[in-house]
């Protein structure tokens, strides 16, 4: 079943239905969220909705026996969410993929560290995931006109990382993020196992 942003498989709105009914509490339902949505850390959740614990703000889907309440801020983030649930022979499991839960919101009345992180996860982490690297913003500082980066993957302990650093990234975040001034490095690039350029 898909409600426009979630799709939630036949199997998946079985397997909960079962897990409903042992709860013995009519009109039970499930709450659907994400916790720190838009950063690296973001995580979906899901947790049992009695009758009338829903808020005025979730999108309420009506599923095959009981009905699913999607918290309103976190409708952005599980855009082409599916929840899924596979039989084994330790009985299944339900998974829950929102390729979206993770990837930065932003209007104009974003934070700079909004900004930033979104221009890394959208344009910049794509082309550095072509050398199994990425780059993630550790801190803002000096009144957030520095912001402070760490390189991962293919991209720790690489010959060009500073060519990367300088003539890409820090030159697309000081384009699109007016109150940058600088952008740093703060990868311990003496590791380079990883590295794509040795």
């Amino acid at each position: 079943m898909t409600q426009g942003f979630i799709k939630v498989t036949e199997s998946a709105q079985e397997y909960l239905l079962g897990l409903l009914a042992k709860q013995d509490s009519a009109g039970m339902g499930v709450r659907i969220f994400v916790e720190r949505p838009g950063t690296p850390h973001a995580e979906c959740c899901m947790a049992y909705c009695a009758a009338g614990e829903a808020e005025p703000t979730d999108e309420k889907i009506e599923l095959e026996g009981f009905n699913a309440y999607i918290d309103g801020p976190s409708v952005p983030y599980l855009q082409d969410a599916v929840i899924d649930y596979a039989k084994d022979r330790m009985g299944g499991q339900l998974t829950f993929r929102a390729p979206k839960s993770k990837v930065p919101q932003i209007d104009d009345n974003a934070s700079v560290e909004q900004k930033i992180n979104y221009i890394l996860y959208s344009e910049i982490n794509p082309q550095l995931a072509s050398h199994g690297g990425n780059v993630q913003l550790v801190e803002l500082l000096e009144d957030e006109t520095l912001a402070v980066l760490k390189f991962g993957g293919g991209c720790q302990g690489c010959g060009m990382v500073d060519v990367t650093l300088k003539q890409g990234i820090e030159k697309t975040l000081l384009e699109k993020v007016p109150q940058l001034k600088r952008v740093t490095d703060t990868t311990d690039h003496t590791v380079r196992e990883n590295a794509y350029f040795k």
